[in-house]
């Protein structure tokens, strides 16, 4: 079996790709000459995932995946949310992203966080989706190198470093983009 990963984030794919079980081929969008920028204009995050599987299955007519992901903070009442990756504005990195996140919080001692994603998949033309969260708190300052986006600030309930102070391994075996994945792969197997 075989599926195109709808994205064009090259950590996503990485994080992804060692959670499959080695009887699956993922296809990255360069793989199968997908150039064009994938819309995510909805308003959630199931919306966004469905919208990116939609564009490559359309095009394709092949079995395809894509995820939306977004950095919950409770006490901004769930921002960023959907906006995660585009929350210092558009075209701003995701170090612009923390300094927005971080300056909006000082000051606040309810740092409570949620990462979740939601993967769509599309299966001969049938739609599935899949949820996985990770719960855990916003540190005051950026720790780590490693990761990618938030990494540098949340640090998982139970944990005293950021993802972005875990290995690939390390973060891959509570991450809510891992079981979102491991959920879909389950269902998957199930099929079987």
């Amino acid at each position: 079996m075989q599926f195109v990963i709808a994205t064009n984030n090259r950590h996503k794919v990485d994080e992804i790709k060692p959670v499959f079980p080695k009887g699956i081929t993922l296809l990255t969008l360069d793989e199968v000459n997908v150039k064009e920028e994938i819309p995510e204009t909805a308003d959630t995050l199931e919306g966004n995932a469905l919208q990116k599987a939609r564009f490559v299955y359309e095009r394709l007519k092949l079995n395809c995946f894509a995820d939306d992901t977004g950095l919950e903070v409770e006490a901004l009442n769930g921002a960023p949310g959907v906006y995660s990756a585009r929350y210092a504005g558009e075209g701003k990195s995701a170090a612009d992203n923390i300094v927005k996140l971080l300056s909006e919080l000082k000051g606040v001692l309810n740092r409570k966080a949620k990462f979740r994603t939601v993967i769509a998949a599309i299966i001969d033309g049938k739609e599935y989706t899949f949820e996985g969260a990770v719960e855990g708190t916003i540190a005051e300052n950026p720790m780590g190198q490693k990761g990618f986006g938030y990494d540098p600030v949340f640090v998982p309930d139970g944990y005293s470093v950021s993802f972005a102070q875990m290995t690939l391994e390390e973060k891959n075996s509570l991450s809510h983009r891992s079981r979102a994945v491991k959920a879909f792969v389950k269902f998957l197997e199930s099929k079987n």
